[in-house]
């Protein structure tokens, strides 16, 4: 072989590997990240339907997040507040009316999975008495528009971080979450005190 063809090997391996290590590095950086995972559910619930053409407010589904860390799965019996009087018939209705009938639950398939190491409670996070006062599209998109939801942001740490800088939530404070929301609600005139922002222990305990 000659010296010029095993410079052009020589060069077309180093070329082949650093491309191999870059690949390697942006497949490392998404490790835990499952942003756009969008499965299939067990009933074809479409929030654009819902939410974007009914109008439909998520906090009258996801009635817990405004009082507790997890925003939870609406039970049946708020579906069928309304589909009791909706006459129009499909697959999927029929499927939920026999799991309501027999009193068993729809198996969702959690989309929104935060490791179990970070502590999260939509509680600090939600309406206009919390810490962050978001709305529900702060985090998961424009679910009004989504036939099927699918996790919108990638919630990672670097992500929090730079949604508490933005909205000054930077802080640092000794008390919990919930002592905070309760001094906070001592009070009407004045939010709640930012739950240390930036402070590893209040999301890494």
């Amino acid at each position: 072989m000659s010296r010029r063809a095993i410079v052009t090997a020589g060069g077309l391996m180093l070329i082949l590997a650093g491309a191999g290590g870059w690949a390697g590095v942006q497949a490392l950086l998404r490790v835990g990240s499952f942003q756009g995972y969008a499965p299939e559910q067990p009933l074809a619930y479409s929030h654009k339907l819902h939410v974007g053409e009914y109008k439909m407010e998520c906090l009258y589904c996801h009635f817990g997040a405004e009082k507790s860390r997890h925003a939870g799965i609406p039970p049946l019996n708020v579906c069928m507040n309304c589909h009791r009087e909706i006459k129009k018939q499909s697959r999927d209705l029929a499927k939920l009316k026999e799991a309501y009938a027999q009193g068993r639950p729809v198996r969702w398939i959690k989309i929104h999975n935060l490791p179990d190491f970070v502590y999260f409670s939509h509680r600090q996070h939600v309406g206009p008495g919390a810490t962050g006062g978001l709305v529900c599209q702060d985090c998961h998109g424009p679910v009004e528009t989504m036939e099927r939801v699918r996790q919108f942001a990638p919630l990672n740490m670097g992500w929090c971080l730079d949604c508490h800088k933005q909205k000054g939530i930077t802080e640092y404070s000794d008390r919990s979450g919930d002592e905070v929301l309760a001094a906070g609600a001592e009070k009407a005139d004045a939010p709640p005190r930012p739950a240390g922002g930036m402070d590893c222990s209040k999301c890494h305990y």
